[in-house]
């Protein structure tokens, strides 16, 4: 039985389970992550089940079960969402329904946020996100280039918001509140500390301070191969602090930092892959600053202000490059060099609220300003294919939510970039001005409370980024005459909420898109050079996605299928960015009065194969991934009572069957047989 057979199969069984005449009540005590609350899908705040996009939320619970070492392992459970690049710490990016790859400039395609400060990153061989698992509350994740009204053009993949940890959410029987955690993971002999310390210092403030540690050494795969270079040793931080103020405390005033420094002494100069490049040191410093102000104006409908004001910082300082190439000899890649983006950005958003007799209005306007810098020098001088510049973007937007007979919800928006691009001096100040421009169309229709239907139609417009359009060789040959991307997009879902079935108190959330995109002067790589890039003529990207979930008192079941298709249409190839069909399933159980959770994970991954440029060879040749199965254990236990409360204590078994495997994506196999255990105290006082 094929993937997808056994996947549809499963989706079958499930809606034989959930079958309309068991839906007569509605259950309060049970939620499943498909009904979580989510912020980033529309003007209203709702649940990721009755978006008119596929959403998905990674929620509190689901971040400690995981016991992530990095935040790609987060992504498990999101159908069309993977991680790329090795396990790495420092290799790591994102791709979300095929759109995303190795190559440098890439995730431009992908907006990513933490706490709703925009994070970008590029360079060779590197990943594009740094930071640690543990400093997180909330992933949302909202996949199709729908989103763009909201966060920016050129969001053809979609959108990652992060959400750090409150400190609300260790307040709820006290003021005061410390967090202690410490976990080890045996594969890569991995360590990690962390303390969180929460005080409320006033009715309308409380603060937040989180520190952890993590060291790792090399890891291995199944078949007992060490990564070289993959060992590690880093600190990471978080202080945030809520004020809210004004009549009935409706203004609320929030600032969070986050650092996250991580020295890499003797690494893989290639993060993202083994690629023989030789070692290199390495010094990661990864800020983030974020200061929202929300000002719902009471006894006023037409003012509801959302202002973010936010600075993001990625500094990356290489040195003592190893052979084969290096130091600085082969190759100004291997000199010692600071690369580094600095990104301020400022945010205004307006909702006003209408409404009538039978229908219900939120219309949202925003502008959103940033300036973006990439620097990168070397001993050598500068880089041509990694150019200094800066990235200005004023961004105007508007977008509607209407909401008819509590049934029919109809969201058109649009929005317009206004994009300047200027290299550096030392390249003789280029410029290149740029305008993209996306609307859409979105739908969600509940014909009864169980069922629902949704889709949406978007267009979206990516402009050229400074590494694509900048990047030259020694005689100074630019890829100036690149046009901006355009996809054109359809999805369309199915929904299904189910509650008490069988006459208990549990609740069943089943959602299903068919997605569509034709992409016209797709920017890619040359065949032929890193340096270079070109426009595709078109290419189109296609698939399914399935996602469920079940929660009662005495078990819990999450499921996610990915049926991804990707074809550049001047070759006939599929993309190299197209993941393998897969299917993610968690089933577990649960004994409340014990404080019990337990359950098997598994991820099955068909095979695929890639037609690629092999430069060295000149010619095509196929890359073939075999499928692979990956089974995981996990238990929690959280004593109730006594004096082992407020203890909660964890065991997982990675890749249970020690299986050797690689992800197409991934850049090197993955990890072996791991056991991993963790204990955290919280001390409230």
């Amino acid at each position: 039985m094929t993937l997808s057979t056994r996947a549809l199969l499963g989706a079958t069984i499930l809606s034989s389970f959930a079958h309309p005449t068991m839906a007569q009540t509605t259950s309060d005590e049970n939620v499943t992550a498909l009904s979580t609350i989510v912020l980033g899908a529309g003007l209203v705040d709702g649940v990721a089940i009755d978006t008119p996009q596929a959403v998905t939320v990674v929620t509190q619970e689901e971040i400690d079960r995981e016991q992530a070492t990095t935040v790609g392992e987060l992504f498990d459970l999101v159908p069309g969402v993977q991680a790329i690049g090795s396990g790495r710490v420092a290799g790591q990016s994102f791709n979300i329904r095929g759109i995303g790859e190795l190559a440098s400039s890439d995730e431009s395609r992908i907006i990513t946020t933490v706490d709703g400060a925009t994070k970008f990153y590029e360079q060779y061989r590197l990943g594009s996100f740094f930071s640690d698992p543990a400093l997180y509350r909330q992933v949302e994740v909202l996949r199709g280039p729908a989103s763009s009204t909201l966060y920016g053009s050129g969001v053809l993949g979609g959108v990652i918001n992060f959400e750090t940890k409150d400190a609300s959410d260790f307040l709820e029987n006290t003021d005061q509140a410390l967090r202690t955690q410490l976990s080890y993971s045996s594969n890569a002999e991995e360590m990690m500390a962390s303390a969180i310390f929460a005080k409320r210092f006033t009715e309308n403030f409380e603060t937040l301070f989180a520190l952890n540690y993590r060291t790792a050494g090399n890891y291995s795969d199944g078949d007992g191969n060490e990564y070289l270079g993959s060992e590690f040793d880093s600190v990471s931080g978080l202080v945030k602090s809520r004020l809210t103020f004004g009549d009935d405390g409706a203004q609320a005033l929030t600032m969070s930092y986050t650092r996250w420094d991580s020295d890499l002494d003797d690494t893989e100069y290639a993060q993202t892959n083994t690629s023989g490049f030789g070692t290199v040191d390495r010094e990661i410093i990864d800020d983030t600053l974020a200061i929202r102000y929300e000002n719902p104006v009471l006894g006023n409908d037409l003012i509801d202000l959302d202002v973010v004001l936010s600075y993001a910082s990625t500094q990356v300082e290489q040195s003592d490059s190893s052979e084969p190439y290096g130091p600085c000899v082969t190759a100004s890649l291997f000199c010692d060099s600071e690369y580094g983006y600095e990104t301020t950005s400022l945010k205004v958003e307006n909702t006003a609220t209408l409404g009538g007799a039978n229908y219900d209005a939120y219309i949202t306007t925003g502008v959103q300003l940033s300036h973006l810098e990439r620097v990168a020098t070397t001993v050598a001088g500068d880089l041509g294919y990694h150019p200094e510049g800066t990235d200005d973007k004023i961004g105007v937007y508007a977008q509607g939510e209407f909401i008819f007979n509590d049934r029919l919800t109809i969201i058109p928006g649009i929005r317009a970039d206004f994009i300047a691009l200027e290299a550096s001096s030392d390249l003789g100040s280029i410029d290149a001005d740029e305008v993209a421009v996306s609307p859409k169309l979105a739908a969600h229709y509940e014909i009864n409370d169980t069922y629902a239907v949704f889709g949406s139609l978007a267009h979206t417009e990516r402009a050229p980024t400074i590494d694509e359009i900048f990047s030259y060789s020694d005689d100074l040959t630019y890829s100036l005459d690149l046009t901006s991307e355009t996809a054109n997009s359809a999805e369309f879902g199915v929904s299904a909420s189910y509650r008490d079935l069988f006459g208990g108190a549990n609740a069943m959330d089943v959602k299903a898109t068919f997605f569509y995109s034709e992409i016209e002067d797709m920017i890619d790589s040359d065949d032929d050079s890193t340096t270079y890039y070109v426009n595709i003529d078109e290419a189109k990207i296609y698939g399914l996605e399935l996602e469920a979930a079940f929660e009662s008192d005495k078990m819990f079941m999450r499921a996610a299928y990915s049926d991804v298709r990707g074809e550049d249409l001047s070759t006939g190839y599929t993309l190299t960015s197209i993941p393998a069909r897969n299917l993610n399933l968690t089933i577990g159980g649960r004994d409340q009065n014990r404080g019990l959770e337990y359950g098997w994970q598994g991820g099955f991954y068909d095979e695929i194969s890639y037609t690629v440029y092999d430069s060295r060879a000149g010619m095509y040749v196929q890359e073939d991934y075999a499928s692979y199965v990956v089974h995981d254990l996990f238990v929690d236990w959280t004593p109730q009572q006594g004096a082992l409360q407020g203890i909660k204590a964890g065991l997982r078994v990675n890749n249970v069957l020690d299986t050797q495997y690689e992800n197409s994506l991934a850049g090197d196999p993955g990890e072996g047989r791991s056991y991993e255990i963790s204990l955290a105290r919280t001390f409230e006082f």
